[in-house]
């Protein structure tokens, strides 16, 4: 196929030329009926913003450009088929979750697997066994389970349905994830993947392989992280022998909206192409400016380590005894700059798949940074608290179980040795602390104190956390 189109976006640009009268949705009327003061943010992509007109296609069902963009996407990422996702990769977590298991049947999870996941998993019903991350030391992180702990919970839960794994993890870290699939594939069962992190990893070479390169049955790939894609734009890949392209189908068209985004869709079929027209010259080149910009960061020893990545589009730094993470993202962001994420220790910076121009400002920032973290300096010491309790862990309840059941807003304090009745959610990354279902332990607690101190957000709605009542088979009347 000639990786040159980009059929949604021309396609619509020879619609936007019609000069049509509009009596159908959306109100804006392309553009015509919208507020002066924000018109000209606005007024180039709401005439691309339309809805399922005759030539225009369906995302549902697909005959014209749009399944000329998914064919397109399906032949670049080498996948058996490719779905465009217009409500980000959440929906293709929760699709692909459903479309491989039913209610009650066991699954087999990356116990550090981001929110959507396990929003997944209780929205199919399923019982869930959680694999605990390995420390690496060599990033001073949490990341991925160890093979040994894959192939235990395979061995004692043999009638598991599914396999699901994230990878990379947010900062880039990679595991031998092959050995995984493998190992499930040798049971018969399908394995998805969370791969929000890796949709330039189909570019090759320096970049890892994808899990769908390595044999993932379904992988999930955020455009919109690395690729130039709109927010909220991704992809969901099909390779497999154990899924089925029309059960991921069926329930794509119930989560996703009826009124898909023509931007967005656009926005995906354009990173594709942007990816495809990447050669190896100008990946080169894009790779020589990271390296200029990590070589600045290396310059500042004395307050930072750089902690290693196997994507080089990622840049962690661990702040040293002495300066806090939280401190040193304030001054980047007083200066203009703003990293992905902060968390009790490191901050996370992600390039983009293009050519670097801001040296100056990027050095002078540095420099800002630099003086400012060694006149002001808080001797405060990180403990590494692990929460993960158990390598192999069920739920204390299953979900069909929490259903009805009394809950109680409590102090965290008092929580310990409660059973969740929410998740507790640092965000970013979007990584459960703690899960519903789950029960809280002393470790959570000090854990969950470390990140507030820190000035790490915990996506909360109120203070405390919700427990189920303690008489747990008592239904609320």
């Amino acid at each position: 196929m000639n990786q040159k189109n980009i059929p949604i976006l021309q396609m619509l640009e020879e619609f936007s030329t019609t000069k049509s009268i509009s009596f159908h949705v959306p109100g804006h009327k392309s553009g015509v009926i919208f507020p002066e003061q924000a018109k000209s943010y606005y007024e180039h992509i709401l005439k691309l913003d339309m809805t399922e007109l005759p030539g225009l296609d369906d995302l549902h069902a697909p005959h014209g450009a749009i399944a000329e963009a998914e064919k397109l996407a399906s032949a670049f990422f080498q996948s058996d088929h490719t779905f465009f996702l217009i409500n980000g990769s959440t929906v293709g977590n929760l699709a692909m979750i459903l479309a491989a298991c039913k209610q009650n049947d066991k699954v087999i999870v990356q116990r550090n697997s981001h929110k959507s996941i396990l929003n997944g998993l209780e929205l199919a019903g399923v019982r869930p066994v959680f694999l605990a991350p390995e420390y690496d030391a060599k990033v001073e992180r949490f990341t991925s389970p160890a093979i040994n702990t894959l192939e235990k919970a395979l061995d004692e839960h043999p009638d598991a349905k599914a396999v699901i794994l994230t990878y990379p993890d947010y900062f880039g870290r990679t595991y031998d994830i092959k050995t995984m699939i493998e190992l499930a594939h040798d049971r018969n069962i399908p394995v998805l993947v969370d791969e929000a992190h890796g949709v330039h990893f189909a570019l090759g070479e320096p970049f890892p392989k994808s899990a769908l390169e390595l044999g993932a049955d379904v992988v999930v790939h955020s455009a919109h992280k690395t690729a130039p894609a709109m927010t909220m734009a991704s992809y969901l890949h099909i390779k497999s022998k154990l899924i089925t392209k029309e059960s991921l189908a069926y329930r794509l068209q119930m989560l996703q909206s009826s009124s898909p985004s023509y931007p967005l869709m656009a926005s995906l079929d354009i990173a594709r192409y942007y990816l495809a027209m990447l050669n190896q010259e100008r990946i080169q080149q894009i790779l020589e400016d990271i390296d200029k910009i990590k070589a600045l960061f290396r310059e500042a020893v004395s307050h930072w380590d750089i902690i290693p990545s196997d994507d080089p589009l990622k840049l962690t730094i661990q702040l040293k005894d002495g300066y806090t993470a939280k401190e040193a993202a304030r001054l980047f962001e007083e200066q203009g700059i703003y990293p992905e994420l902060t968390t009790d220790r490191q901050i996370l910076f992600i390039f983009g798949l293009g050519p670097f121009s801001e040296w100056a400002r990027l050095k002078k920032v540095l420099k800002y940074v630099m003086e400012a973290l060694k006149n002001n300096g808080n001797h405060a010491t990180i403990e590494v608290v692990n929460y993960f309790t158990s390598t192999i862990q069920e739920l204390a309840l299953t979900y069909r179980e929490m259903e009805g059941l009394k809950q109680k807003l409590i102090p965290f304090e008092k929580a310990i040795g409660e059973i969740a009745a929410e998740p507790v959610i640092p965000y970013p990354p979007g990584i459960p602390l703690i899960s519903k279902g789950e029960i809280v332990t002393l470790e959570h607690y000090t854990a969950i104190n470390q990140l507030i101190e820190q000035g790490v957000r915990i996506q909360q709605r109120e203070e405390g956390i919700r427990i189920f009542m303690s008489n747990l088979k008592e239904k609320q009347t």
